[in-house]
């Protein structure tokens, strides 16, 4: 099989790309090696492959990348909370206009096969239970709460006490960033473009993905690259709210195996299917700075208060829907995973200047 990986050179599509050579295929790596995201030049870990620099937007671009190619596995994207709202065209841009002009290209070129990287931000908060009410979807957390310390979302009908359940696919979409909000318009252009078509996508909504070749130094990485630097300067990581906002935590490796599933494994039989890629083992944004502050010796993590503009208490999801459809099960530990993160190789600090972090 040949297929095309943009934003192969980022940090979920390395893996992708490096996976489906050890497994007998043919990759394709197309990326535009933004200096927000890649610092000045490649990474080390693209040198296995031949890498195509490109923007995704670039539409006669990719249509003579797709010739002979069997699936694409679309990994570019421009993610994290942004700086402020100044930056939705950006994301507009990247996430959905490039997503477009892929879709159209794929057309062109006869190409019926797509693996879309989404996200569980498309879920905005989790999926919560009211002891009276049942399931009930929780407002967004007011301002004189947090700044009070009270973190966990009440019921919009009682306002008691929330008890978090797991996310399935089938939960109402409510993105709560620019972000979300771009990964679901990405999710309909793909959907749409399935019924369109006759193609066939797999959505697959990562969860809090770590691991090696994460990008370092930056705001706009995840929060266990974040933890990373800070302990790497001999600093304690500082953790928002109170640390019991619960996520899960999946590491690269699995994600990038969740990929090959997909590519390779069956097509959705509806056209377009999404799926949770998760570990299935929820844990604390505190346990998290525990264990790798264990890890590297450093000091213990403070907790600090306060809360990000935007974000939410507790996602985590059930890991049913990809067991049953791809046969995708984790296999790296929570305890395993975040202890090798303390000495995986990551990516060099980017050259951040006015925009978020593109991974490809």
């Amino acid at each position: 099989m040949r297929t095309l990986i943009t934003g192969g050179a980022g940090f979920v599509g390395s893996h992708v790309a490096d996976l489906l050579v050890d497994e007998g295929h043919e990759v394709v790596v197309l990326d535009a090696l933004l200096p927000q995201a890649h610092g000045a030049a490649a990474p080390d870990w693209c040198a296995r492959h031949a890498l195509v620099g490109g923007d995704v937007r670039d539409g006669a671009r990719l249509v003579g990348l797709l010739e002979g190619v069997d699936a694409v596995c679309h990994q570019a994207a421009m993610v994290g909370h942004g700086l402020d709202p100044s930056d939705a065209p950006e994301y507009a841009s990247h996430n959905d206009y490039g997503t477009a002009v892929l879709l159209a290209a794929m057309h062109t070129a006869g190409v019926r096969r797509l693996v879309l990287a989404s996200s569980m931000v498309v879920y905005g908060e989790g999926r919560y239970i009211c002891p009276e009410h049942g399931l009930v979807r929780p407002a967004s957390r007011r301002e004189a709460d947090l700044a009070a310390g009270l973190f966990d979302p009440r019921c919009p009908d009682c306002g008691a006490a929330l008890a978090p359940a797991l996310v399935p696919e089938t939960a109402p979409l409510e993105p709560r960033s620019v972000y979300a909000a771009t990964k679901v318009a990405q999710e309909h252009l793909a959907a749409a473009w399935a019924r369109q078509t006759g193609g066939s996508v797999w959505a697959l909504r990562y969860h809090n993905v770590y691991g090696p070749r994460m990008p370092r130094d930056t705001p706009y990485a995840g929060v266990a690259s974040i933890f990373r630097s800070a302990l790497a300067r001999g600093h304690a990581p500082r953790v928002l709210e109170d640390g019991r906002q619960r996520r899960d935590f999946v590491h690269v490796t699995d994600v990038a195996r969740a990929n090959l599933l997909a590519l390779t494994g069956p097509e959705p039989t509806s056209g377009f299917a999404a799926v949770n890629v998760c570990s299935g083992e929820p844990h604390t944004v505190g346990d998290l700075a525990e264990v790798l502050a264990a890890a590297m010796g450093g000091p213990a993590p403070i907790v600090v208060g306060g809360a990000r503009a935007a974000d939410v208490r507790h996602v985590v999801a059930s890991p049913q829907r990809a067991a049953d459809v791809l046969g995708f099960e984790a296999r790296v530990g929570f305890v395993e995973g975040v202890t090798a993160f303390a000495t995986d190789p990551l990516r060099e600090p980017a050259s951040i200047t006015t925009m978020s972090t593109v991974d490809g």
